[in-house]
């Protein structure tokens, strides 16, 4: 995801910021050589504060969606990665305690970046949307709704779905209302199923008349809660010009809103303020070991020290999951020849003595140490702590329609599965489990199977 001009002006003003905040600690020293010091280390936050943020994609235009409880954790993370690297390098300065020009760009930075990155979500807002929705019905509540989702720039249309009745007027209709914008129609109704199995969508709007396609829209529901996608349904059979619902939140845009799984907004939030919290707090004490084990990697065998994978998370969209590599830097080309030796069943490859992987990579496996630079995905927002685990865009391809509704949630470290024996169970148990962490999702729940993961984890218990 390429930056924006808000995120551009992010980086920028926070570079000021940073800068500022390093000038302003340097008139707390008096004396020239703790002046000097002082700069050095200064230098050094602002460095360790852009390649954090670089790993954590905060200058994205994807990081905007996120909500403003995200954002400002998100900025309390980097501003602490960037003072505990200052509080660090001044070690050795014989000082008791926190040096005076830590804590004075510590106050400085905190707030100053924070109030930056608040005053430009309304800025990125307006730069257009980075999520997809798909319109069933190119009649008049189509044509309305497309023309709403526009305006509000609140999701990017994907594209038109027709119904049966809707004739080559209606679609002259929807062109002259797109005016100089593209409209994409995608087929009929009916190819409901197989565009969301292709495309990442994050809502379908149904717009159809109830009296004229009651079964075709019910046809579409079906789809939508079988596959696990969030879709709205018009709140009412006539076009409103003043009236406007008591609840505005409920029915504000002219739709009633459905998701597949229990949404839970205010537990979600926790969840994902937890996730934040946890995997910076993590990273920041497994780094001793991140650097052995990265180190031992490169040392050990010829490749990069990291593998990174394409995965599909919420709502079909692909991100590029991180591991310590474990594997031969010929993995995936070797893996078509052992495709007959695969020891699990379904589309999920896995087999106990796979030649591919290195000495190394055997133990780091087995305690399930290579899946710790996945806690830079959790940070992102590509990964949760706990959610099933995020499969390949082969296995996709390959899942049954009610297995897909997995990806109505956002993937994680660890599930049910790997509590219960990982590649010990069939493919289909795995599916399951993975759907009945869905429709019981708690948050006593998560931290069960994070208490749980942790003997798993430590004995090696049905790994491969």
């Amino acid at each position: 995801m390429k930056a924006s001009v808000a995120s551009r002006i992010n980086a920028v003003a926070d570079f000021s910021v940073l800068v500022w905040a390093a000038a302003a600690s340097y008139s707390v020293t008096s004396h020239l050589d703790q002046l000097q010091r002082a700069a050095i280390c200064a230098g050094i936050a602002v460095i360790v504060w852009f390649i954090t943020a670089t790993a954590l994609r905060h200058y994205d235009q994807l990081s905007f969606q996120r909500a403003t409880s995200d954002d400002a954790s998100m900025v309390i993370v980097l501003a602490a990665a960037a003072t505990t690297v200052l509080a660090l390098s001044t070690l050795g300065l014989k000082q008791s305690g926190i040096p005076i020009h830590v804590r004075v760009f510590a106050m400085l930075a905190f707030p100053a970046t924070m109030v930056v990155r608040l005053l430009l979500r309304s800025m990125a807002e307006k730069e257009g949307p980075v999520e997809e929705a798909l319109i069933v019905g190119i009649g008049p509540i189509g044509r309305l709704t497309g023309q709403d989702l526009n305006k509000r720039r609140r999701y990017r249309v994907l594209g038109y779905l027709t119904f049966s009745e809707e004739t080559e007027q209606d679609l002259n209709l929807l062109r002259r209302s797109a005016g100089a914008g593209e409209v994409s129609v995608l087929g009929g109704w009916d190819h409901l199923e197989k565009i969301l199995r292709e495309k990442p969508v994050s809502e379908v709007y149904v717009a159809g008349n109830v009296r004229k396609h009651d079964c075709q829209m019910q046809s579409c529901i079906k789809v939508c809660e079988k596959l696990g996608v969030p879709f709205a349904l018009p709140a009412s059979g006539f076009r409103l010009e003043r009236a406007r619902p008591m609840d505005s939140h409920g029915v504000g845009d002219g739709y009633l809103h459905y998701l597949a799984v229990d949404g839970k907004p205010h537990l979600m939030a926790i969840k994902r303020l937890f996730d934040i919290a946890a995997s910076a707090l993590a990273l920041w004490l497994l780094l001793p070991l991140l650097l052995i084990v990265a180190l031992v990697v490169k040392l050990t065998s010829r490749g990069p020290v990291f593998f990174k994978q394409v995965r599909v998370g919420l709502h079909g969209r692909s991100f590029h999951m991180l591991k310590f590599r474990s594997m031969a830097i010929d993995a995936e080309a070797r893996k078509a020849a052992l495709m007959a030796r695969n020891e699990q069943s379904g589309p999920v490859f896995k087999m106990k003595n796979d030649p591919r992987i290195t000495f190394v990579g055997r133990f780091i496996r087995r305690y399930s140490i290579d899946e710790l630079p996945q806690l830079i995905n959790v940070l992102r927002g590509d990964m949760s702590v706990v959610g099933p685990r995020p499969p390949v865009p082969s296995e996709v391809a390959r899942y049954e329609a009610w297995q897909l509704r997995r990806l109505s949630v956002r993937p994680g470290l660890t599930c049910i599965w790997q509590v219960s024996g990982r590649s010990q169970i069939s493919f289909e148990q795995w599916m399951y489990l993975d759907l009945q962490y869905i429709d019981h999702w708690s948050l006593a729940q998560d931290f069960s199977l994070i208490f749980k993961t942790v003997p798993v984890v430590i004995t090696g218990r049905g790994a491969s």
